[in-house]
């Protein structure tokens, strides 16, 4: 991987969605939305509190994680389009 994230930022790949409703009706891509949620590709050694020591992260690589619609910033690394984010835009860990 050539992109390592610092501090509390986390490297997150979506989960493709599903093709077809609950009903069985395809879903053409032009009416898809972006899935909010991914597997955390990479994670930050934590944030730094006021005294200099690290703030241990609660996310982990391969981690599924539910985030924000609008959440984190696209970048391509090796052919891949990947989200940086920080930790505090994950909403939660799926488990």
């Amino acid at each position: 991987m050539a992109l390592t994230p610092l501090h509390d930022r986390v490297l997150v790949e979506r989960v493709e969605s599903e093709e077809k409703t609950a009903g069985g009706l395809i879903i053409p891509d032009s009416a898809k939305e972006k899935p909010a949620e991914g597997i955390v590709v990479a994670a930050g050694a934590g944030a730094k509190d006021d005294d200099g020591d690290r703030i241990a992260m609660d996310v982990k690589a391969g981690d599924k994680v539910l985030f924000g619609k609008w959440s984190g910033t696209e970048v391509t690394v090796d052919g891949k389009e990947l989200l940086i984010m920080k930790e505090s835009d994950i909403l939660g860990i799926i488990s």
